[in-house]
């Protein structure tokens, strides 16, 4: 079963998402004005089946009201029985009313896990104040409790933040974690790529985080196949076989190029030998997604 591990959904009719629908401003992903569509589930899979893939997992995308976005996945899910569907919802894990938030999201049969973005651009991480959560004592708590819960935790930072992390990380070596866009190497001169290599090691060698390949294009509108080629084999290097999965963070990374396109750069980039585990078993397991 080959399984897409890092995608969005959004029916613009049903849930609000504020920064998908701002108007005259690029964001560090580029100008959202092409994707600020309805984008469902037949639009994802008639791209996705062509290349194998027959489940997928849906990542919380900024939702106005995240349950009211948990409850339409779900619904999504429900729909359509054939595709099997799990998602990571979003939940502010440093909230006094937490665990009410996480009973109302475990009531949904779809839930894997959270996420919570603690770094997204350095260009926008001043404005969101996100970066401070590394340093709250109720995020490391919200954490423990994510853990305690059997939940997963979706990581999304930048390089500068990987040290901080990797020292909250510590503290919760029960908790499983997936490191979105390969933790976002933003600089991508061959300066950047190194001490993003070099930071990426404190996440590395934490056996609980595995690796995303996904959202490549966010920080490099005119990829391709050979530029991001050392942050492939980078990932693949430290994180090994059993801790990569791929991720095509559609429809955002369709600003920058096609499914197709993608998919062949990372089965290409990606040994023959390897593809069970990255482009499938890593995710089933990782996400308990059943055929």
């Amino acid at each position: 079963m080959r399984i897409d591990a890092h995608h969005h959904l959004w029916d613009l009719t049903a849930v609000h998402y504020p920064w998908l629908m701002a108007q005259g401003g690029a964001r560090f992903f580029g100008d959202p004005a092409p994707i600020q569509r309805n984008y469902l589930l037949d639009e994802f899979t008639a791209d996705a089946k062509q290349h194998g893939i027959s489940g997928s997992v849906h990542i919380q995308v900024g939702a106005e009201d995240p349950l009211q976005e948990a409850r339409w996945v779900q619904e999504v899910a429900e729909a359509n029985p054939h595709w099997p569907l799990v998602q990571v919802a979003f939940c502010d894990l440093s909230s006094d009313t937490l665990a009410i938030e996480l009973d109302r999201l475990q009531s949904l049969s779809t839930i894997r896990g959270v996420r919570q973005i603690v770094g997204r651009a350095p260009s926008e991480d001043a404005q969101t104040g996100t970066n401070a959560l590394l340093q709250d004592p109720h995020f490391l708590a919200g954490l423990k409790e994510v853990a305690r819960r059997g939940l997963r935790f979706d990581l999304q930072l930048i390089p500068e933040l990987m040290e901080d992390t990797a020292h909250v990380l510590a503290q919760v070596p029960e908790l499983q974690v997936a490191l979105c866009h390969a933790g976002s190497p933003h600089d991508r001169s061959a300066k950047g790529l190194k001490a993003w290599a070099k930071e990426l090691q404190l996440l590395s060698a934490l056996p609980n985080v595995s690796c995303k390949l996904s959202g490549l294009g966010m920080f490099d509108h005119q990829w391709t196949q050979q530029c991001i080629a050392p942050i492939v084999q980078t990932c693949l290097t430290q994180f090994g076989q059993d801790r990569v999965m791929f991720g095509s963070n559609f429809p955002v990374d369709s600003l920058y190029s096609n499914y197709t396109t993608l998919f062949a750069a990372m089965e290409t980039l990606v040994p023959n030998d390897w593809h069970a585990a990255v482009f499938g078993d890593n995710a089933a397991r990782f996400y308990d997604l059943k055929a």
